[in-house]
């Protein structure tokens, strides 16, 4: 009996073991099949699994069942969908910059510039793009007027304004109310020594250029028209250094800070040479034709031009290329006038054998922004109207300019209300 319990006892016992073994492999089977990268690992499967044929053939045993061999093979479709996916975003943004680089898509080039591509919204909701993004600044251009524009500008903004010898006096007299209405960031680029002195004796913000033949001559001995002229090459290193440039002639009176009255939603924004609402801003102009019988009237638009001597430009791209047009074109053109030019490439149309210029732009308040035309034509003769304080009042209809820009301050600033009245509508006196 004692030998009969003792190999029962034993028997029992293998049991147990070939038991506790099964239950090892069963558990092992379980493990390797939810944990392949360890039990212990930072990076559970259900999370990313990275599965490739050598995991999967390591993976499949006896103890794994159809449902989950389903599951693995499932993943593995998923997988290859994505990384297809990914491949195709990769090849769309490969042929989207090959564009970009060779400049054959421009709305592409700006598509991917200011971002992805929108779906139209609901009826009378949609708004194009107004307002270009800003060019990277390059201080390299010219580090000495990047230093010195640090120290004027506001917010990278600045009037600026070419001066020489010829027109000191209104240079005076353009500073002085410059001052007076509290402008703090406002630049002289000098043509000359003399400028130079003048401006640094009278404590304003003064710059000279490094020497330049082409320039030099010009700035010494010109006239109005040909000095206005080298403003447009002049300006480019200002936009290329990243600032907002208010472009001023000296035949301005400044009344208000013109800082706190711009939109800055277009490449450029000018006053305008108009007199009324519709030379200003634009109007349908009827051509009549007689011989054309019943197609005898022909609609056009015009619209007065801008003035290029008072407009703010921004540092963006048209703007940059607003200025090399232009002034290539008087290089190649010396007896044009600038402001024709300035005019003919901010609105001429692409055309066969033309590409036209894509800026945006914006014609200033008239009343705001005023020139001599609408001061002594209008504004003076109209009781409502003389109450108003523009912003600048730019006497640029009359060559007696210093005189007038002198009445146009006893008026505006020292209150007297006749100081206007001595002067013609005109110039014909």
């Amino acid at each position: 009996m004692a030998v009969l319990r003792r190999e029962k006892g034993q028997s029992l016992q293998g049991s147990r073991i070939a038991v506790a073994i099964l239950i090892g492999i069963l558990l092992g089977c379980v493990f390797a099949v939810f944990y392949p990268h360890g039990f212990f690992s930072s990076n559970p499967t259900g999370s990313h699994r990275r599965i490739a044929n050598s995991n999967l053939q390591t993976g499949l045993s006896s103890c794994e069942s159809p449902e989950r061999i389903k599951m693995v093979k499932a993943d593995i479709v998923l997988i290859s969908e994505k990384n297809a996916e990914m491949k195709k975003q990769v090849r769309e943004l490969n042929e989207k910059l090959q564009l970009a680089e060779q400049g054959q898509d421009h709305a592409q080039k700006q598509v991917l510039l200011l971002g992805k591509q929108q779906k139209a919204g609901p009826f009378g909701t949609v708004k194009g793009l107004r307002t270009n993004p800003t060019v990277v600044p390059d201080e390299s251009v010219n580090p000495r007027l990047a230093k010195l524009l640090e120290e004027v500008a506001v917010r990278k903004e600045l009037i600026v304004a070419l001066a020489n010898s010829n027109v000191k006096t209104m240079v005076e007299v353009w500073f002085a109310n410059i001052k007076k209405a509290g402008i703090r960031n406002y630049l002289v680029v000098a043509l000359d020594d003399h400028i130079v002195d003048f401006c640094k004796s009278n404590d304003v913000p003064v710059y000279k250029r490094d020497p330049d033949s082409g320039i030099d001559s010009v700035a010494r001995t010109g006239g109005n028209h040909a000095v206005s002229g080298l403003k447009f090459r002049i300006l480019r290193e200002f936009l290329q250094l990243g600032y907002s440039v208010l472009l001023s002639d000296v035949d301005i009176i400044y009344l208000q800070n013109p800082f706190d009255h711009l939109y800055r939603d277009s490449d450029v924004e000018s006053m305008s040479d108009g007199h009324d609402n519709m030379t200003a801003y634009g109007f349908d102009d009827v051509f009549n034709e007689p011989a054309m019988g019943w197609a005898r009237y022909a609609h056009t638009m015009r619209i007065w031009v801008y003035n290029s001597g008072f407009f703010y430009i921004r540092p963006t791209l048209p703007s940059i290329e607003l200025l090399d047009r232009v002034a290539g074109r008087l290089s190649r053109e010396p007896n044009s006038w600038d402001q024709a030019v300035f005019n003919e490439e901010l609105f001429s149309p692409s055309h066969p054998g033309y590409d036209g210029l894509h800026a945006a732009k914006r014609t200033m308040d008239m009343f705001l922004f005023m020139n001599s035309k609408v001061l002594f034509k209008t504004v003076r003769k109209d009781a409502a109207l003389k109450t108003l304080k523009p912003v600048i009042v730019h006497v640029n209809y009359h060559p007696d300019k210093l005189r007038r820009m002198q009445a146009v301050v006893e008026f505006y600033v020292n209150g007297k209300q006749d100081a206007l009245d001595p002067f013609p509508d005109g110039s014909d006196w």
